[in-house]
């Protein structure tokens, strides 16, 4: 998911605009607390020497108020660090309310709270502990602390997928704060609604703004902000497919987060670096970065990164043929983004979920993940339509509203903002054909995607057993004639055991390069399941058919599997068979299957008839000596 942006500590302002009366004592830890505030950009362990400094002073005069200030500020650090350090202060705050004489102080700490659930995976309960903190806000009239609140709301309302209103609550809170001319929060607000623009699909858009965004806070000198740009902005390019200029911006973030000493952000930048290299089919680079992210949770603690990362984890571990683990670590993490209601990471890993299974050969339940993937992402994309509509209809009633008003003052203003009204829904329509094109783009991807998922084998990416099958079970019923084969490689088993299975997976590749070189175009070539591959020959009658068989059979006994077998070659045994109108495709797999078990019987190498009369037919040409015969070989040169 992407990284948002951090939400600054907003309450610290009420020591600069509040002072209650205080003793001289008062203006230093105001001060403290001022300059804690402005640490935490660019010096986040200044910052927290400077905020326990406050409550030394504090426990020597006592002012609840500030106290509070300053338990939420620590709060904030060790959110990111140490959790039950963070709880601590949290308590500590809550227990010195019933003393304070802000309202709003309250407000602060739910605020806090809700980042600790928010963290946890729990969004739910931070969902409720915002509500509660805009509400105290509402009743406090305190325009700040309310902005605050909506920004942490509308975020996470986003996340969840109720767009429409999480960009109400952000629009709102961007309002308050150019009223305040707070120009640095309002800019950290537009870039949340950036990126759940992002998420809606359009990256290009996020682009421009976190660029724009980006050169604001280098002039400003905002170096914490700029990490956390930098990873939206590299999440952005990740998805409009320019790797290189993502990995750069992931790698910018890294740097500067390690410089800060900001180990979430240096774990972001680490999961971005994997995504990337996952992309490109680097899963031993993936995999060490998403191992180096994941042992920085301990000091970052946060259940939706957690889950980000161990996606990345399940991909790599694919890509590095470990399925098995790869299943085990890509259900871990469905299991915390369904926990944290995050609908969007949730759906993508049940795709990958889907290929994971079928890697394993487990296409049974790789075609019923990959149909709830489909499932969800129907869902999850008439939710978007929906709230892309809903946040339409708010933005259009608004300005409605105000035209209304408008209208009972001067004529010629009204006619001014009509025309504004008619340009922003002609805009508003525009990016919603372009969002919905996209949505729709993504709706066709994942079909084909299934339906490819369904019809090919992931290892030799030839067709699998149940699309040549069915293409054969077709021409049986439009009574066409022709041929079909199926071969098994020789000795197979002991490869295996000698020499591990990804060496025969790599000769499983092979032939099947080897095989699909030699088919004519018409024929379905496929994988049987395990060392057997099987081709259906439209029309082809027995001296074709036998021709092709011997072909393939030559060429992979040509095959050179010195690089993975020193002692010894690799060949196939092939069983043809015709078929005709009035065959089943029982029948048709019977003879084949005998076909094959004479030319086994008969010393391996070779290729065998079974004719549609019970009697057998050899056919057996001299085998061509394999390119390095070894001991023991059989009468021909096939390896025994």
């Amino acid at each position: 998911m992407a990284h948002r942006p951090h939400t600054l500590l907003l309450c610290l302002g009420l020591a600069a605009t509040w002072a209650p009366p205080a003793l001289a004592a008062d203006v230093s830890v105001r001060t403290l607390l001022d300059q804690s505030r402005a640490a935490v950009r660019n010096d986040p362990e200044r910052s927290r020497q400077l905020a326990q400094q406050a409550l030394a002073e504090l426990a020597r005069q006592p002012d609840a108020d500030l106290e509070v200030l300053a338990h939420v500020q620590l709060c904030d650090y060790f959110s990111e660090r140490d959790r039950p350090q963070a709880e601590q202060h949290l308590q500590a705050g809550q227990a010195l309310l019933p003393r304070s004489t802000r309202p709003a102080l309250a407000a602060q700490l739910l605020g806090c709270e809700g980042e600790l659930r928010e963290l946890a995976g729990d969004s739910a309960r931070a969902l409720q502990l915002y509500e509660r903190a805009v509400a105290n806000a509402e009743q406090s009239h305190d325009s700040e602390v309310l902005a605050n609140a909506l920004y942490q709301r509308g975020y996470l309302r986003g996340v969840r997928g109720e767009l429409a209103s999480g960009l109400a609550d952000l629009k709102r809170a961007s309002d308050l704060f150019d009223r305040l001319q707070k120009t640095e929060e309002g800019l950290n607000t537009l870039l949340a609604a950036a990126l759940l623009y992002d998420r809606m699909g359009d990256p290009a858009q996020a682009r421009r703004h976190f660029e724009q965004a980006l050169a604001a806070q280098r002039r400003a000198g905002l170096q914490r902000e700029q990490a956390v740009t930098l990873h939206n902005l590299g999440r952005a390019l990740e998805n409009l497919g320019d790797h290189a200029a993502a990995r750069e911006s992931f790698n910018a973030s890294l740097a500067l987060s390690e410089k800060l000493g900001y180990p979430r952000g240096r774990a972001y930048a680490l999961r971005g670096l994997a995504s990337v290299a996952n992309r490109e089919g680097d899963g031993a680079t993936a995999l060490r970065q998403a191992q180096a992210a994941a042992a920085l949770l301990g000091q970052a603690p946060d259940q939706r990164l957690q889950a980000q990362i161990a996606l990345q984890q399940g991909i790599a571990l694919r890509l590095l043929q470990r399925p098995a683990e790869s299943l085990q670590v890509l259900g871990q993490a469905l299991g915390m983004f369904e926990k944290a209601d995050s609908p969007a990471e949730a759906t993508a890993t049940r795709g990958e979920l889907a290929t994971t299974q079928a890697a394993l050969g487990d296409y049974k339940a790789a075609f019923e993940q990959a149909q709830a993937f489909k499932a969800a992402s129907d869902r999850l994309l008439k939710r978007q339509i929906d709230e892309r509509f809903a946040s339409l209809r708010n933005e259009t009633e608004a300005t409605a509203a105000q035209r209304e008003n408008a209208a009972t003052q001067r004529a010629l203003a009204e006619e001014q903002r009509a025309n504004r009204l008619r340009t922003v829904s002609l805009l508003l329509a525009s990016l919603l054909v372009a969002v919905l094109s996209v949505l729709l783009l993504r709706h066709r991807r994942a079909g084909r995607r299934m339906h490819a998922l369904a019809m090919t084998d992931e290892l030799t990416q030839l067709r699998n057993r149940r699309a040549v099958l069915d293409t054969l079970q077709q021409q049986l019923a439009r009574g066409e004639r022709g041929a079909l084969l199926i071969a098994d490689l020789d000795l197979f088993k002991p490869i295996n055991d000698q020499h591990g299975h990804l060496v025969g997976d790599a000769i499983l590749r092979a032939v099947a390069e080897v095989l699909r070189n030699v088919m004519p175009r018409e024929a379905e070539l496929g994988r049987l399941g395990g060392e057997e591959f099987v081709a259906v020959l439209p029309g082809a009658e027995r001296e074709a058919a036998l021709g092709v068989a011997e072909a393939a059979r030559a060429a992979v006994a040509a095959l050179d599997a010195s690089r993975w077998l020193p002692d010894r070659g690799v060949s196939i045994s092939i069983g043809v068979t015709g078929f005709a109108h009035g065959d089943t495709l029982t029948d048709i797999l019977r003879r084949a299957d005998e076909a094959l078990y004479e030319a086994k019987h008969a010393g391996r190498n070779r290729v065998r008839w079974m004719a549609r009369a019970p009697a057998a037919e050899d056919y057996a040409p001299s085998p061509a000596a394999p390119a390095r015969p070894t001991e023991g070989a059989a009468p021909g040169g096939a390896p025994v």
